[in-house]
Formats: C-alpha cells, sequence, structure tokens
C-alpha cells in the first residue's frame, strides 16, 4: 500500500514537470529567447510564499551555514528539474523488490 501512495505521488509529480518542461519550451519559441527557464522559488513563491519564508526562516536557525548552498544548489535550480528528480525518487522508493532467482537468502 505505501509503495503505491510513493508511486502514485511520484507519476503526479513527474507529470507536473513534464508540464513544466513543455510551459518553458513553449514560452522560449514564443519570446523567440535562447532558453525560459521558470525557477523552482518563482513557482514556490507563486503557490504559497508564506511557506518558503518560514522554511527558509528554519533553515537559517538550525543549520545557517547550509542556507546559501540550499539556495543555490535547489531553489534555483529549473522546476520541471527539481520536480523531476523529486518524481523518480519517489517511483524508486515506491518499486517493487526484484524476487531472487535461484534459491532464497534466509
Amino acid at each position: 500500500m505505501i509503495r503505491f501512495i510513493f508511486r502514485f505521488f511520484g507519476l503526479w509529480i513527474l507529470a507536473a514537470a513534464f508540464i513544466f518542461l513543455i510551459y518553458d519550451g513553449t514560452k522560449s519559441i514564443a519570446d523567440r529567447t535562447d532558453f525560459f527557464i521558470t525557477r523552482t522559488k518563482a513557482v514556490w513563491e507563486a503557490i504559497h510564499q508564506n511557506s518558503l519564508i518560514a522554511l527558509q526562516t528554519m533553515i537559517q536557525q538550525r543549520v545557517s551555514w547550509l542556507s546559501d548552498p540550499i539556495e543555490i544548489a535547489i531553489l534555483n535550480q529549473p522546476a520541471w528539474l527539481v520536480l523531476a528528480v523529486i518524481g523518480i525518487l519517489l517511483i524508486v522508493i515506491g518499486r517493487k523488490k526484484k524476487p531472487l532467482i535461484g534459491y532464497g537468502r534466509d
């Protein structure tokens, strides 16, 4: 049951990543720019700005040395990339274990 939930949410998040990839591509074609990239921070601010601010203050209070690398490494990345990585991780966590071939180990 838990594996199903991980796979279910992983597929939905992967679908959202694909939607953001298509959105960035069509915006790049329409604006005739090189590449248009929707940043994760901009998407998070548009959805729920208070939770982003709360997360940033919590990280600065608990592990202040980690606040800048997190903002640079995660929040400034393209939204489709971050969502794709999260979706793939959830799908991998929720996958079924391969059966052993031959004899079973105890």
